[in-house]
């Protein structure tokens, strides 16, 4: 994304479809606050909402009447000059405003994430926050909602900030050692607490990275792929779970052709669900090409069921749970011991409440969201980075210049998490999928 210059002042409409009952439209940069006298608007003081009428630069005809707010750099968002105006949420009066504030000189409409950009560059935001605003953007349930929040408001900045500086520490044990190395009152040494320092950061950094797989699940959604032979009743369950006819079910086998893709929200977890084309032999090369896609839902799924309705099971396919269908209509399947089995029934509800409990129990619907720090691969891949290079210092006591630069390189991986150093590959692929106004 090319991020313009920050000598321009960027305006946009920041609340989203039109027309609406309000229209917030932002302004930020070295003109920000020249936009009210452009519409005859009197510059209220800082943080103060203040009723006024627009006036039409254009001929001097009333545009509309609502609020404007000044928000002075450096504590703004942008961390420059920002004007909000709240406008009623009409396209003409939208238009209006918008084409007569970038017909000015220097003032330019903003680009996808600019907003953000900007208070990132200026040192508002550090780059696990700006994550943690696309997060909330994002949000679909409670629980996405709840882990969103805590990173944009710093859980993950400041737990990696606090690992930074304790590895700054230990760097600088070592590089006093190696400045008085020549001084006879100075032993090289190192405290018997450095190497037990070391090893109780890689605890704290791994506790984190094995709680991946369940933020990544509650920001991405739990992907659970439905599988089984035709008429099994995988389009009934989905169609019980969602509350809606979002599957076809007939008594034909075969009906289901493709993966069709539900999301659901389950006591605020939001899950994923496919459900599949029946699996089967077959010479149509349609219902072919659907079963290949059933094997790769399962493959790529968090969570595989296998649905039958007469118990039997392939001996090729591999599943976690294996749910009973239609227990309405027929006797208990026998008990399997090695996989967990639920009896349900889509058309009487059976089941349905054991299914969903098991499914809440599968994220871990009781753990603390405090506890989820990190959802993003690149959270990982930066954490896995840092834990490798410490585990290389372990291993370079009596060589201290070597160690310090493992320390060094282990300071590296949590600055690029926090966006302090080589993100720029990060920041436009993010940004670029952010709205104008934000």
């Amino acid at each position: 994304m090319s991020n313009g210059s920050q000598s321009d002042t960027i305006v946009a409409l920041s609340s989203g479809h039109l027309p609406s009952g309000i229209a917030v439209i932002r302004a930020t940069g070295p003109k920000a606050r020249d936009l009210c006298a452009l519409f005859s608007v009197q510059l209220p003081e800082k943080r103060v909402a203040k009723f006024t009428k627009f006036v039409s630069p254009r001929d001097q005809s009333i545009l509309d009447e609502g609020l404007v707010l000044f928000f002075p750099g450096p504590n703004s968002f942008s961390g420059e000059d920002l004007v909000e105006f709240q406008l009623h949420g009409s396209r003409a009066v939208v238009d209006h405003f918008i084409t007569a504030a970038t017909a000015q000189e220097d003032i330019r409409l903003a680009q996808p994430g600019e907003f953000t950009r900007r208070a990132f560059e200026n040192g508002k935001l550090d780059l696990t926050r700006v994550e943690g605003i696309a997060d909330l953007i994002d949000a679909q349930t409670e629980n996405q909602r709840s882990i969103a929040v805590a990173r944009m408001r710093g859980g993950l900045s400041e737990k990696a900030t606090d690992w930074r500086d304790q590895i700054i520490s230990l760097r600088a044990e070592i590089e006093a050692r190696l400045d008085f190395s020549d001084e006879e009152d100075v032993p090289f040494d190192f405290p018997t607490s450095f190497i037990a320092q070391i090893n109780d950061l890689k605890i704290q950094l791994q506790t984190v990275v094995d709680q991946f797989e369940e933020g990544r699940m509650a920001r991405e959604g739990t992907r659970v792929a439905l599988i089984g032979a035709p008429n099994a009743g995988k389009s009934s369950l989905l169609n019980a779970l969602s509350r809606s006819e979002v599957a076809i079910v007939t008594e034909i086998a075969g009906t289901t052709r493709d993966s069709i893709e539900t999301d659901v929200s389950i006591d605020g977890h939001l899950f994923r669900f496919a459900d599949t084309a029946g699996i089967r032999e077959t010479n149509d090369i349609v219902e072919q090409k659907g079963i290949e896609r059933s094997f790769s839902e399962a493959a790529r799924a968090d969570l595989t069921l296998f649905l039958t309705e007469d118990g039997s099971i392939p001996v090729d396919i591999s599943f976690d749970w294996l749910i009973e269908t239609k227990s309405d209509s027929r006797e208990t399947i026998q008990e399997m011991t090695h996989v967990k089995q639920i009896a349900t029934s889509s058309n009487s509800n059976d089941g349905l409440n054991e299914l969903k409990n098991a499914l809440l129990d599968f994220v871990g619907k009781n753990d603390s969201r405090e506890t989820l720090l990190i959802s993003h691969h690149r959270d990982k891949e930066a954490l896995l980075s840092a834990i490798n290079a410490l585990e290389n210092a372990t291993n370079l006591l009596y060589t201290p210049e070597l160690l310090a630069e493992e320390l060094r390189t282990a300071t590296y991986h949590l600055q690029r998490l926090l966006g302090v150093v080589d993100t720029e590959d990060v920041l436009d692929k993010l940004f670029s999928g952010f709205c104008i106004g934000k």
